[in-house]
């Protein structure tokens, strides 16, 4: 037995707190602390398989930074803040919203959460904000990463939600991988498709990426397209697959409808006229749809390089098209698998965590889901506004016009993660009351607050997460949370108490909480109102929809199998998606196209990982990668710093040249935000054009040029003094 096993009090299984894969863990705690972490082979989804983030989790849980108090800041314009009971706060906060609902009502009041929340913060704070507040002014940061997968489902498929299981995986015989470098943002889910295709060499695998990753690397083969051409290649695909009789025409006629639109939509793209936007070859998209159209068994995986888009609904109606055309759904190995990119984004969407929601996949827009909700919650039907919220870059722009007074933001980070930091940090300016909850202090957006808030986090608090294959998970709490900290639904029911909604904040447990949210599922496609939290203790992880209160969700459980699909007709409907390039293009003053993206061994923005010497280790600081071709153009140097410019902003980072990114694409990963270094953050640079259906920003394209930054003697020798420093500091971290 290693000395690390024998140093730990007790084991608990749990669920990884880091991306949407939800690997099961299995975590040692010792006198308070979490000292031990590995893979809970016994957990059905990902059977022990984890990633190396998880495993330096005890590096970053109890740091110097975390914060412990409630704290209210006593000057404007200084960073000082005054520790504060939590009566004292909650008075203090209430105070404000009394009267900003008094003076400008409550569309004034806005909340921003969190993929990261448990089912059980989720569902506090948006009962508190919809049912009660009045707001729909709730919405998360799985609105930058998931909003256009959530329109794609709900509108061809009937309902929001996944149709397959991470099963299918060793069930396919071809991956169609698109917009995500799984290798680095699901490394779990990435090593068990290499694992499928080893065992079984005649497996397909098509990787569409601008840049050459390791993702690439395993393909059979790999399209460099363009940033933002993905409509195009999938019209293109659908072209070939009509063309060449690799349809379902069964499939088609018994189970969906309108395909006639998206047959006319495909038809105007034959290989040739794609290839020249896509800047790939027309044989190559002939390949890539007949290895989809021929395979027994089709799997769909993408993320972020086809939602973050203005035209990411049209990318995600365009996968599905794929699938309903050839009749890969509902079947074993087959169907459209968004991969999340947060833990509990998926929970989110079915507590209605995003502005436009309400929980049990209703719509505020819906009469009928809302009277269900108001029923639920207990209060006249009237609480509930009828018009979606305002989403988050929406959120943010309003705040920075004077429109919204109060922002409450939780369990996230804004400051770096969402486009154009310029604005985001207008916005937190001007309004008259920031209220941010979080672990740790400072983070960039910390250092806006008025109020500062200590939450519990993962090992601190139990509660529910629902990975990216519907499987609902328990995480117990293993250690006492630092302070006067508290988990974030505890903090919400505490202001509703505050606010005078005495009873219906009353919880007392997390359980509670979850006991009265799982009625919002019944007879919805995501129902799961059997389960409590004891019987995920006593069963472990289930999968909805769990149909009973039998075993029937230990398993694996497809949506769809029947062929139904839960619209008014019971058929699918197809979408013709029309191209459009991204909002911003190369020009001759931005002639570059920047795309941004993630390290395999960091993780959003970096306010745990980056607490981790092991984790920085290979990464220590952002670069951007660039073609030969363009270095030479533009005189970069390898390893030199340069300064790359947008419309908004400037950052200056170390080139990587390359030729696994395509000539006129560079790429920055945007995990690093001012507080790190002014010129480090991506996002000085990306811009906050949205999608106008689901309001997910286009993070993954903007126009910017590159030059080289030329330092003097003094300071390259000054550069290297540093770059030895650090390195030498993170051998003794080690």
């Amino acid at each position: 037995m290693s000395t690390a096993k024998q140093a730990v009090d007790q084991w608990h299984k749990t669920q990884c707190p880091y991306c949407g894969v939800g690997c099961g863990l299995t975590v040692g705690a010792k006198n308070n602390r979490v000292v031990k972490v590995k893979g809970d082979a016994t957990h059905p989804s990902t059977k022990g398989m984890i990633c190396k983030k998880p495993i330096f989790l005890p590096e970053s849980l109890k740091t110097q930074d975390r914060l412990h108090y409630p704290q209210i800041r006593v000057h404007q314009d200084l960073n000082m803040f005054m520790r504060a009971s939590w009566d004292e706060t909650m008075n203090h906060i209430g105070a404000k919203f009394k009267q900003v609902l008094q003076d400008h009502g409550p569309d004034a009041i806005a909340f921003y959460g969190s993929g990261q929340f448990s089912t059980e913060d989720y569902y506090v704070a948006n009962k508190l904000a919809k049912g009660f507040l009045g707001t729909n002014n709730f919405d998360a940061n799985s609105r930058l990463c998931m909003g256009s997968a959530v329109v794609g489902y709900a509108s061809m498929l009937g309902s929001d939600g996944p149709p397959p299981s991470y099963s299918d995986i060793e069930l396919a015989d071809c991956f169609f991988l698109i917009g995500t470098n799984t290798a680095a943002c699901h490394p779990v889910v990435f090593n068990r498709i290499k694992k499928h295709k080893k065992k079984n060499p005649d497996v397909k695998i098509i990787v569409v990426d601008p840049r050459r990753t390791k993702t690439a690397d395993a393909a059979d083969l790999h399209l460099s397209i363009k940033p933002g051409s993905d409509v195009a290649l999938l019209n293109s695909m659908l072209y070939v697959l009509m063309t060449e009789q690799l349809i379902d025409e069964q499939f088609i006629a018994e189970h969906t409808e309108r395909f006639d639109e998206a047959m006319a939509n495909g038809m105007l793209w034959p290989p040739e006229k794609a290839a020249e936007v896509c800047g790939v070859t027309a044989d190559e998209i002939r390949q890539a749809a007949r290895m989809f159209g021929q395979s027994s068994a089709a799997l769909s995986f993408w993320s972020m390089g086809v939602n973050q888009s203005t035209v990411g609904v049209a990318k995600n109606h365009g996968i599905i098209n794929l699938h309903l055309a050839t009749g890969k759904i509902g079947t074993p190995g087959n169907g459209p698998f968004s991969l999340t990119g947060q833990p509990n984004a998926m929970g989110g969407r079915e507590v209605g965590g995003l502005s436009h929601l309400l929980p049990g996949y209703r719509l505020v827009v819906n009469e009928t889901h809302r009277q269900e909700a108001a029923d639920l919650w207990g209060v006249p039907v009237q609480n509930i506004n009828t018009k979606p919220g305002k989403a988050a870059i929406e959120m943010f722009k309003a705040a920075a016009a004077g429109e919204i007074k109060i922002l409450w933001i939780a369990c996230t980070n804004p400051v770096v993660s969402m486009p154009d930091t310029d604005t985001v940090e207008a916005a937190l300016r001007r309004a008259e009351l920031v209220i941010v909850q979080d672990a740790y202090h400072p983070t960039d957006t910390t250092k806006f607050a008025h109020v500062l808030l200590p939450a519990a986090q993962f090992s601190e608090r139990e509660g529910v997460m629902t990975n990216s294959e519907r499987r609902i998970t328990y995480l117990p709490k293993m250690v006492d949370p630092p302070g006067e900290a508290l988990p974030d639904w505890e903090i919400f029911a505490r202001f509703g108490r505050e606010m005078g909604y005495l009873g219906d904040f009353s919880y007392e447990t997390a359980a509670d909480v979850f006991a009265e949210f799982v009625q919002f599922t019944e007879g919805r496609v995501c129902d799961y109102s059997t389960v409590t939290h004891d019987r995920l203790i006593q069963e472990g992880p289930l999968q909805w929809p769990v149909i009973d209160s039998q075993n029937k969700g230990q398993g694996d459980t497809g949506l769809y199998t029947d062929l139904k699909f839960p619209t008014p007709n019971g058929r699918a409907k197809f979408f013709p998606p029309k191209h459009a390039m991204p909002h911003e293009v190369a020009d001759e003053t931005y002639p570059l196209v920047l795309t941004t993206g993630r390290l395999a061994n960091q993780w959003h923005t970096m306010t745990r990982t980056g607490k981790s010497a092991s984790l920085l280790k290979g990464e220590p600081k952002p670069f951007i990668e660039i073609h030969p071709a363009d270095a030479e153009k533009y005189k970069i140097e390898r390893n030199k710093m340069v300064r790359i410019v947008s419309r908004r902003g400037v950052a200056v980072v170390p080139a990587r040249i390359t030729n696994a990114i395509r000539e006129g694409t560079v790429f920055m990963p945007f995990h690093w935000g001012r507080l790190q270094g002014y010129n480090l953050s991506a996002n000085n640079l990306t811009n906050d054009a949205v999608d106008p259906i689901s309001q997910e920003p286009e993070l993954k394209a903007c126009a910017v040029s590159v030059s080289p930054v030329w330092l003097s003697d003094f300071e390259e020798r000054m550069e290297k003094a540093s770059q030895t420093e650090k390195k030498t500091e993170l051998i003794a971290g080690d």
